[in-house]
């Protein structure tokens, strides 16, 4: 498998999308890139695949930014480019989850790294000895597909309608870890902000996400594949595709 696959995101203010897309759109085009990167007044999130040194080429230029100074990338392999195009577009909201005074530029919602929570997961508890609950922030198919053992959900078919979701559920927690999961970790972001500003305490995002936990931690204590969002469809806990990719026409 020699392409290489790429997601990140971070949110920071961008108060030049417009130029700042002609930029990346040339630099993607000059190295034979793919994929799709989304631009909004909160931030940057990124999916792109290519040969690695056509990744790591334009990484070093964005980097030069420094906005994206810092930026890191998750990494999966595939046998080939699993989109058919390059996009850069602008949108209101890099994540749309419609709170648009929640910002996680100001300030970052606590985290569990992928190593803790395979750890807090195997003995049941967390540091402080607290019952763990692992709650899913995705959608429904992406539920369907894979997701860690007993984890709730909300049957939502969209993220923008998870804070009255959780809302309704706020009280069926007290005192106990909280942990919540999405891809590559963007949703949680700001899923667990708002859980904090309804007054939920002990709630952690999984960082990095499922993908950072795949890479991390392996499968434990996960059933299925992670449905990701490009023609491979889904991938396994070894960050495999799971499934043939269509050939493109």
């Amino acid at each position: 498998m020699s392409i290489l696959n790429i997601s990140t995101y971070k949110f920071v203010t961008l108060d030049d999308r417009e130029a700042l897309r002609d930029r990346i759109q040339s630099q993607c085009d000059v190295l034979g890139l793919k994929g799709t990167i989304l631009l909004a007044p909160e931030g940057i999130n990124i999916f792109l695949a290519a040969e690695a040194s056509a990744i790591h080429a334009f990484l070093e230029w964005l980097r030069q930014d420094a906005r994206f100074a810092d930026i890191a990338a998750k990494e999966s392999w595939s046998g080939g480019v699993p989109f058919r195009k390059m996009r850069v577009r602008l949108k209101r909201e890099i994540i749309t989850m419609k709170v648009p005074d929640i910002r996680p530029e100001d300030h970052r919602a606590e985290t569990v790294s992928p190593v803790q929570l395979r750890a807090w997961l195997d003995r049941g508890r967390d540091d402080q000895g607290r019952e763990i609950v692992m709650i899913d922030t995705r959608n429904v198919f992406e539920v369907e597909a894979g997701t860690f053992v007993n984890a709730l959900d909300f049957g939502i078919d969209r993220f923008s309608q998870y804070p009255e979701a959780i809302a309704s559920h706020q009280n069926d927690f007290a005192g106990k870890a909280v942990v919540t999961f999405c891809t590559g970790g963007i949703r949680c972001e700001k899923a667990v902000l708002y859980m904090n500003r309804l007054g939920m305490r002990n709630v952690y995002q999984l960082d990095g996400g499922i993908l950072k936990y795949f890479e991390e931690a392996g499968g434990a204590h996960w059933m299925g594949n992670c449905v990701v969002f490009d023609d491979r469809t889904a991938l396994d806990p070894g960050l495999r595709p799971a499934y043939e990719p269509l050939p493109h026409r």
